[in-house]
Order: structure tokens, then sequence, then C-alpha cells
């Protein structure tokens, strides 16, 4: 048992969910949140003025979001411990988190004990992955299988985008269109581009604003 609680920042950009998280974490003998931020720019300067013990990262953030801060953080301080909580659960979000150094992975509906015992965890330098986040990130197929012109077709086919004006955004012929939609079926395995685009957004590896 720590003598003295850990150091928690607290990364997130809704007052209400802050003040659910802080009524459940002040409760808890071993945690002591240290410092709140609503965005990446905050999280960054309130990281390198208190030196957390364990951050407790949204990745939906205004300007720098949750993935940009992750990869800020690990980037000046290797030895960091990050635990995303967040609402994300495609397993391209999951899978870029943990690349970029982030130690956990949690959904908003963890329960107050699983969200301890993560941060505990963490902080013992283990990694804390939830069986549900295990799963989805087995079945993964990796963006990084689709070519970047497929990605940013794919990523027009989520925006309900025909052959004809995809063709006509990215400069390419329509013929070449259905080339690359077709690649992006296989890959994917979806049966068609409505399947596909369901997909794209539920695994995370396109984003809709």
């Amino acid at each position: 048992m720590n003598v003295h609680p850990l150091k928690v920042l607290l990364v997130e950009d809704h007052f209400l969910a802050r003040v659910a998280l802080r009524s459940v974490l002040n409760g808890r003998f071993e945690i002591a949140i240290a410092a709140e931020a609503e965005s990446g720019e905050q999280a960054l300067e309130m990281y390198d003025r208190i030196l957390p013990d364990v951050t407790l990262m949204d990745l939906r953030l205004p300007g720098i979001d949750g993935f940009e801060t992750i990869a800020a953080i690990r980037k000046k301080h290797r030895d960091a411990r990050i635990v995303v909580l967040t609402n994300y659960e495609g397993s391209e979000d999951m899978f870029r988190a943990l690349r970029l150094g982030a130690m956990a992975y949690l959904t908003k509906d963890a329960s107050g004990d699983q969200l301890l015992d993560a941060i505990l965890t963490v902080h013992g330098g283990v990694r804390y992955l939830p069986r549900a986040v295990r799963d989805r990130l087995s079945e993964r197929i990796p963006a990084e299988d689709l070519t970047p012109r497929e990605l940013q077709v794919l990523t027009l086919i989520t925006k309900g985008k025909s052959n004809r004006d995809i063709g006509t955004e990215l400069k390419i012929a329509e013929k070449t269109v259905r080339i690359h939609v077709s690649s992006v079926l296989d890959k994917l395995g979806a049966r068609d581009r409505t399947q596909a685009a369901i997909y794209a957004i539920q695994q995370g590896i396109v984003h809709l604003p």
C-alpha cells in the first residue's frame, strides 16, 4: 500500500464527466487528483508542472486531441503512465492509443473498481486491457493494410460520395476509383460500400467530424 496517494492528472473536456470522475476517485485513499485539464494543451502544461504518477486521458479533446497529447507526453517523458478513458470503442483507436504509449484502455462504461484497478496496475508498470478490449484488438484489420489512396477513398465512401464524386475530388479516373473501392472491400472483408463505411467508423479507421 502506498504511504502517499498517487497523483493523478485528469484530462477530460466535459465538465459533468470530470465531476463524476472526481467523485469516484476522490473517495479512494490510494488516489489524489492533483490537477484537471480540459484540453490537450492544458494537459501538456500541467503534466510538466506536476509530473503525475498516472494520467487519465480522454481521446476526444478540443485542439490537440488525446492521441497527439499521449504522443507529446511520451516523447518528453518516456516513463509516463497513461490510462485512456474514452467513448471511442474502435479497434483502430485502441491500437493507435496503445502504440503511442498508453498503458491501459477503458471505455466510459467501466466501473469505479475497474478504473481504480487500471490506475494501480499501470502505476506498477503493467498494461491493463479488459477482455472486451483484447477481443476487439484480436479482430482488428490494421488500417496500415490500406494504402494512403485507399484510405482517402474509404473516407469519401463514409461521406456518401459516389465513384464519380470521388474521382472528381481526388482527380483520378472513375475506373481507377472502382479498382480502389474493390480493393478496400476485399481488405475489410466487406460485402458492399455501406458495410465498409459502417466498419470503418465503428473501428476508428475513419472519424467523421
